[in-house]
């Protein structure tokens, strides 16, 4: 075997290890909670305006349903009673060039002891009619919520 072939696997696993410190990937996870009278649970964060849907990061050697579930009961105490259903992906390149977001329906629940807000983290929270959404409600969570509820076609852009 020539040293062209042995040395081969060994550059092409370096130049992706590099690839994955230079240009890593992240991954996020958001959830649509509908309660029974189909209202939406949006939260407003201390450090950006607005009102979103609640989720953020999913950390190493975690699954994205399971940073979901943490993301849900920290943001909202929100824990949910069946399987979030996995509504898309999105690219979010607002963010960085290669963020993605998972967007999850979550519609069985239970929600025993809400967080105390204001607090570090987040600022409010709430249940909101589509047709009453707070007015600084940003637009991607405007739109992931027209997409799930209103029918609108999927944007796979966040």
């Amino acid at each position: 075997m020539a040293l062209v072939d042995i040395l081969k696997p060994v550059v092409s696993r370096a130049i992706t290890t590099a690839a994955l410190f230079l240009r890593p990937m992240t991954l996020g996870v958001r959830g649509v909670v509908i309660d029974p009278n189909r209202r939406i649970f949006l939260v407003r964060h201390s450090y950006m305006p607005g009102w979103y849907l609640p989720g953020g990061g999913v950390d190493p050697g975690e699954t994205i349903e399971a940073a979901l579930r943490r993301e849900l009961i920290e943001e909202g105490g929100i824990i949910p009673t069946g399987s979030p259903r996995l509504f898309g992906l999105y690219w979010n390149a607002r963010a960085a060039r290669r963020d993605h977001i998972a967007l999850y329906m979550v519609d069985a629940f239970s929600q025993p002891t809400p967080p105390r807000v204001p607090n570090r983290e987040i600022v409010e929270i709430g249940f909101f009619a589509v047709d009453t959404l707070p007015k600084d409600t940003t637009e991607a969570t405007r739109r992931r919520i027209d997409e799930v509820l209103g029918g609108a076609v999927p944007d796979p852009l966040w």
